[in-house]
């Protein structure tokens, strides 16, 4: 689990493509000193796990999975990408819950400053776009991000100084790919309130919301 609040930039090393898969290894000798092997770890918001140290870099392998579902596939030797250590329990949550499963790759279709910030026009997929609310959350290539408008195909959010100084956002161009998560709390709400409307794929019975409550309070009686 993941806050959205990228750590540091680190820099791909190598980017291997092996059967199956990619073996991936990431510079960034800081972010690394109090990580074990076997730890998971956020790339661009894609939960990876780290599978061995050298040099100052981290490894870590992705499925052929990964890379057909993420912007990982297009990773090369020298470009950048965001990282974030998984959320302790202890910590402050300044971001959002992230889990690092990407629901889509959308691209950014427009940046243009607006006073201190910068605001970028993100096109989503619709698989994306049925949980995205204005003042909501979601991740964009591990960032948390506040949307502040939707569209159909997709939405616009300001971001500040800090968070594109310290992300991989200032470096993309108009056209660029970017992984992107909904906010989890949404797809939970959908499938519960799935479950009371007979929405779900499975056939059940429809009750008013009064006999649920009825059934609540008496415990089954």
């Amino acid at each position: 689990m993941f806050t959205g609040l990228i750590e540091c930039e680190g820099v791909i090393t190598r980017a291997e493509r092996v059967s199956g898969g990619m073996r991936l290894e990431v510079y960034s000798p800081e972010f690394g000193r109090d990580m074990a092997i076997g730890d998971s770890i956020a790339v661009d918001g894609v939960c990876l796990t780290v599978v061995k140290f050298i040099r100052g870099a981290f490894l870590t392998d992705v499925s052929g999975e990964t890379l057909d579902r993420t912007t990982l596939g297009g990773l090369q030797q020298g470009g950048k990408v965001n990282l974030e250590r998984a959320l302790r329990l202890s910590d402050r949550l300044g971001g959002h819950l992230v889990s690092g499963h990407i629901d889509g790759v959308g691209k950014i279709e427009l940046r243009q400053p607006a006073g201190k910030f910068t605001v970028y026009q993100f096109q989503a997929p619709p698989a994306v776009m049925r949980y995205v609310v204005e003042k909501g959350s979601i991740a964009v290539d591990g960032i948390s991000l506040t949307v502040a408008k939707t569209a159909p195909q997709g939405f616009t959010a300001a971001v500040i100084p800090q968070t594109e100084a310290a992300t991989t956002l200032k470096d993309k161009v108009v056209g660029s790919p970017v992984n992107l998560e909904a906010d989890m709390l949404a797809k939970y709400v959908e499938r519960f309130v799935a479950g009371y409307t007979g929405a779900e794929d499975a056939p059940r019975e429809r009750k008013g919301l009064g006999e649920m409550l009825r059934e609540f309070t008496d415990g089954g009686r």
